[in-house]
């Protein structure tokens, strides 16, 4: 008899998609998208030491829409991973298993991260950090 081949755990061409199902992928992602941020504060620290000229050249590469949509996406990482990994610390604490409390938490995590993100941006904006204002 031949063994079939079949994957040795779920995958994504198996779970249906739900909710939690993406907010725990995009946990992930903005994991990474975190790590890119961070590198990309390193290097803006570097640009400050080096003086005046590479800061300036370091800090316009940023403002220009794609900057700005970098600096969004980062922020918006930022703010849905504090929030999935509060809502990972109440799982830790034995909360929120319950099928509609897991859904109902994973939008909020999703809507506090837009609306945190956007309301920083424009903060931000505000305060002339994007050439206005």
């Amino acid at each position: 008899m031949e063994a079939r081949a079949r994957p040795l755990s779920p995958h994504l061409q198996i779970w249906r998609w739900h909710i939690t199902l993406a907010a725990s992928i995009s946990h992930r992602l903005t994991g990474v998208a975190l790590y890119i941020g961070a590198i990309l504060l390193a290097l803006w620290a570097v640009a400050l030491a080096e003086g005046p000229a590479a800061f300036a050249a370091y800090t316009d590469a940023f403002r220009n829409p794609l900057g700005w949509a970098v600096l969004f996406i980062i922020i918006l990482s930022a703010f849905f991973h504090l929030a999935n990994g509060i809502r990972h610390l109440a799982w830790d604490l034995g909360f929120g298993f319950r099928l509609k409390t897991a859904d109902a938490t994973a939008w909020i995590v999703i809507a506090f991260g837009v609306i945190a993100a956007v309301a920083f941006f424009a903060r931000l904006s505000a305060f002339g950090a994007f050439g206005h204002g």
